[in-house]
């Protein structure tokens, strides 16, 4: 236990803004699991034949690295991305831990921090770096070149599967959500407030956790898979995954109808009347957007919109996208240029203040509004200012304000 917990001090030193997360696991020695392993709860397990083994200096990476899982809520998104992908199996959630760990380990090391031996990156399998979990999920499979790797566990807290040498939710020392929920946005604190000192990774991930969770964020998954399931959603037949009426046919096999994946275009409002601060809320939306959908950025197109419609950009990254307008406001011709796209969209969202003509008819897509809040004011302030509040969005439109 001291070599252990010099470790962790070592790792504190090295990364501070990432101290009080350290701080917070509850260590239990097993000798059941691999090397290290967290549970979602923040409990850490440790082998004592691995720290007899593995220098200090790596341990503070293993340190780190565990910690990590918790911090990007690994766990919470492979139940979601199972749910979502139907992936339920022992190998789908080891190619879990495995992107996992490739979105952790990209810039995690370096920088005072030792790399732990058998530690898997990006390039391991081929991969770019700077991806997500989602995105390295859907680019491998399991085969000869995962195949060194099945030793591989860092348990629940990287892929939300039960192991059964963690105590579970009834065990001493675990974490409550609340108390989780104040870890993350203490070491968010701390990367926010010395910027320079972490990678890009971790201001990514702290500018997302300072951004308050949005319920839209649901409404808008509902309405892309209502969309999906709709009427000429699917288009091609597979035989991939046969049909359930073969059963009914000895010796015949049906192909299955397959879905083609759902388009959704984000227009976005660029006039004078919102401010700096929601354009860039919306940017963090857009990219809740492209995890909503599976991680699929080539699904996702952004419209920027004031009184026109500048020019479609595909998504890549959020934060590429240049939002040009300050002018009036009409997102009239934004719904009529995503309509126009192609492939035409399943689901079209729309993030403004909500001072703007709305379609005189409801569109042939699903359309959630995320508002940008604005205060009530005297009758007496003219439509055409700042402060003026329109009437709501249409009744055909799912709307929810986004704070």
């Amino acid at each position: 236990m001291d070599k252990l917990f010099a470790a962790r001090l070592q790792a504190a030193r090295a990364r501070p803004y990432l101290a009080t997360a350290l701080f917070a696991l509850h260590t239990v020695e097993s000798w059941r699991v691999p090397t290290m392993g967290v549970d979602r709860y923040w409990r850490c397990y440790v082998s004592p034949a691995f720290v007899a083994r593995t220098p200090v200096e790596q341990l503070a990476g293993v340190w780190v690295h565990e910690v990590s899982h918790l911090l990007r809520d690994h766990h919470g998104r492979s139940d979601r991305v199972a749910r979502q992908r139907g992936l339920n199996g022992p190998g789908d959630r080891l190619r879990m831990n495995i992107a996992a760990d490739c979105e952790i380990n990209d810039d995690v090391y370096g920088d005072g921090l030792a790399r732990p031996k058998g530690a898997v990156y990006p390039s391991t399998l081929g991969l770019p770096t700077g991806e997500l979990m989602e995105d390295y999920l859907r680019q491998f499979g399991l085969g000869p070149s995962t195949q060194s790797l099945a030793w591989l566990d860092c348990g629940s807290g990287a892929d939300g599967l039960a192991r059964d040498w963690e105590l579970g939710p009834e065990g001493a020392d675990g974490l409550s959500d609340q108390e989780q929920d104040a870890v993350r946005f203490r070491v968010a604190q701390g990367i926010n407030g010395r910027p320079g000192k972490a990678s890009k990774g971790w201001k990514r991930w702290a500018e997302e956790a300072f951004h308050p969770p949005q319920p839209w964020r649901e409404l808008l998954g509902a309405a892309v898979r209502s969309a999906t399931s709709g009427h000429g959603a699917g288009e091609d037949y597979s035989y991939g995954r046969p049909a359930r009426r073969s059963a009914g046919l000895p010796g015949v096999v049906l192909p299955s109808l397959r879905r083609r994946p759902p388009q959704v275009s984000v227009v976005i409002d660029t006039s004078g009347s919102v401010s700096d601060a929601e354009l860039g809320s919306a940017l963090l939306e857009v990219a809740a957007i492209s995890r909503a959908v599976g991680g699929r950025r080539d699904l996702v197109t952004v419209l920027a919109c004031d009184a026109a419609t500048r020019v479609v950009h595909p998504l890549c990254s959020a934060e590429g996208i240049p939002l040009v307008g300050g002018g009036g406001t009409d997102l009239r011709t934004g719904f009529a240029r995503a309509l126009r796209s192609h492939p035409r969209p399943d689901a079209i969202v729309v993030l403004t203040d909500g001072q703007t003509p709305w379609p005189a008819a409801q569109p042939a897509c699903r359309t959630v509004v995320g508002l940008f809040p604005r205060r009530r004011r005297s009758r007496s302030y003219h439509e055409d200012g700042p402060d003026h509040v329109p009437d709501g969005p249409p009744a055909w439109a799912r709307v929810v304000e986004i704070g």
